[in-house]
């Protein structure tokens, strides 16, 4: 593969693998290579049994296949023996042909999350592009609902906090049944510190409609305890410019949009700050805290250019997602 000059989890240039910055938040400072030892699942000439044996069991949401991985004491990813549990989830691009330009999903949501944390410091899961041997780029993140000592913190998606599942819910209850502001009703009944979650979770939503991400479903949004008997929102996962890749793409996720009575959505041209404005509002943040958060979104940013400029994408999709990202931005000046 291509020898590299930013590193491929921060972006920042002059690093030819993780830098130091990116070691310490992935790896606790352990120097990883962002190679693999093993070809992508997708390729033609793939050995898929060789792919299976270093990964161990694949889930897919979707349409988009996970691993579960560990890293031994020699500073390699590799699958988790018998009854270890992951620390790392590597989603490869998708194999599903109904996507267009599927290899850079990875590309995508490793961008959408840095920009999340570097420009608007929304805290995200611990991110990176690692690359099969054969060149193809895999995202990886960094699973924060295992502790230190391997078990897990309990953890709960506003899907099964509002009760919803396929059968009460229908096929599509991750979508058909909340609106957002539904979803931080559920926020403020299940945490102590409600007004800092609900901002957190304001910002996330405006995030998403700012990068055209409209897959933020009902099991995208989680509240955790990390033992402290308290639950907070976790950091924010699977973001991600979902118009690069739908023939169709929406402006929300959830049908009903921002609103518990739901909201006429035809195009772009639908939505705008006033919009913004009344779902802060009925959230329950105060109309400074909303204006100061719009204001902030709505400002042109030069390190969300810089970081699209030092992406994995195509130059084509380097300027649609400028493009598209700027748009957006714009609607809510």
């Amino acid at each position: 593969m291509e020898t590299l000059n930013v590193c491929p989890s921060t972006l920042a240039e002059g690093f030819d693998t993780y830098s130091p910055a990116a070691c310490k938040l992935l790896f606790d400072g352990k120097e990883v290579s962002h190679i693999l030892g093993f070809d992508s699942p997708n390729n033609e000439s793939a050995d898929k049994e060789e792919y299976a044996r270093h990964v161990g069991r694949i889930s897919l949401s979707g349409v988009q296949p996970k691993a579960s991985l560990v890293l031994n004491a020699d500073g390699q990813l590799v699958r988790p023996s018998e009854g270890e549990r992951g620390q790392y989830i590597l989603k490869p691009a998708p194999s599903s042909y109904a996507l267009l330009e599927r290899k850079y999903c990875p590309a995508n949501e490793h961008l959408s999350m840095q920009i999340a944390a570097q420009v608007y410091h929304i805290e995200t899961a611990a991110n990176a592009l690692c690359f099969f041997r054969d060149g193809e780029a895999a995202y990886l993140t960094r699973r924060f609902d295992v502790a230190p000592d391997g078990s897990k913190y309990q953890q709960e998606d506003l899907a099964s906090l509002g009760g919803l599942t396929k059968a009460n819910g229908g096929s599509d209850y991750k979508y058909s049944n909340l609106s957002y502001e539904e979803c931080a009703e559920l926020i403020r009944k299940y945490t102590k510190a409600a007004p800092i979650e609900v901002l957190k979770f304001f910002r996330v939503v405006v995030f998403n409609y700012l990068i055209l991400n409209d897959d933020a479903h009902l099991k995208n949004f989680s509240l955790m305890n990390r033992g402290d008997g308290e639950y907070h929102l976790t950091p924010a996962y699977d973001l991600i410019n979902t118009s690069l890749h739908l023939h169709e793409p929406r402006i929300f996720a959830l049908d009903k949009g921002l609103f518990r009575e739901g909201m006429q959505l035809s195009d772009t041209h639908t939505i705008g700050r006033n919009d913004f404005e009344e779902f802060g509002r009925r959230i329950g943040l105060s109309t400074r805290l909303v204006k100061r958060e719009l204001d902030f979104f709505a400002t042109e940013q030069p390190l969300a250019k810089e970081l699209i400029h030092r992406s994995f994408f195509s130059e084509k999709l380097k300027q649609y997602y400028w493009q598209s990202y700027n748009y957006r931005r714009n609607t809510i000046l």
